[in-house]
């Protein structure tokens, strides 16, 4: 027995050694595994920060482009909302009841300003006048207006009603639709060429009498940029309904 047992001992002593090498070789491929996988965190927290950064980078970058380009985007967005609203009201003007298939609602009068000098306008009337009009007292309907073009000013809008009493007498009230309309121009269609040409009066015919212009070009300044913009006349019964 003792022979057997001493055999067994010797025998069983190199299993454990066998044993304990395997146990160690696992806990430090478990620790090689803990190891690896902190480290692949520790890198992917890396490369996260690094896209944070040039993320950053990029929103700073374009924050500041987009801040330098402010005015100018303003400054078309000012160009079009003006272009827009004359195209609004000068439609409706070509409408009933002051355009009729005889009649043009867009033409052109001898008007006398609040400067006292008298000259010829390009005038329409807006049956319900406009919401840029302020009235100074209640507002009335029928209102005759011009546009202008002055020095130090810009585009002004002329305007009257003719149901006020001194409205043959009164020069008409005044206001600034844009300070940034340095010129007006108008626009004739040639047809015999079949071309357009630019005049920077109103054109007369040969009997001296003035004639409508097909377009308006507006030449908007601002920070020593220009933008002219393009604006057509309805022709007489243009838009109306069909009879």
């Amino acid at each position: 027995m003792k022979a057997g047992e001493d055999n067994f001992t010797v025998n069983a002593r190199p299993l454990a050694a066998r044993s304990r090498l395997r146990g160690g070789r696992s806990s430090l491929r478990g620790s090689l595994r803990r190891g690896f996988t902190l480290l692949e965190v520790l890198v992917a927290i890396g490369i996260v920060a690094l896209v944070l950064v040039s993320m950053n980078t990029f929103v700073f970058s374009m924050g500041e482009l987009w801040g330098k380009n402010t005015d100018l985007r303003l400054f078309e967005l000012h160009v079009r909302n003006v272009t827009r609203f004359l195209e609004r009201e000068l439609g409706s003007a070509a409408l009933p009841p002051f355009a009729s298939v005889t009649e043009q609602g867009i033409s052109v009068q001898e008007i006398r300003a609040q400067t006292g000098m008298t000259d010829n306008y390009l005038t329409f009337e807006l049956p319900e006048g406009s919401r840029i009009l302020n009235w100074p007292e209640r507002a009335l309907p029928d209102v005759m207006c011009a546009l202008a073009v002055r020095d130090r000013e810009g585009l002004v809008l002329l305007w009257h009603s003719r149901l006020e009493k001194k409205f043959a007498d009164d020069p008409p009230r005044e206001t600034v639709i844009t300070p940034l309309v340095t010129e007006m121009s108008y626009d004739y269609y040639d047809t015999d060429f079949k071309n357009w040409k630019n005049e920077r009066a109103l054109r007369k015919n040969p009997a001296g009498e003035v004639v409508v212009p097909q377009r308006l070009r507006l030449k908007f300044i601002y920070g020593g940029r220009t933008i002219e913009s393009l604006i057509g006349l309805p022709a007489v019964g243009q838009g109306m309904p069909m009879l």
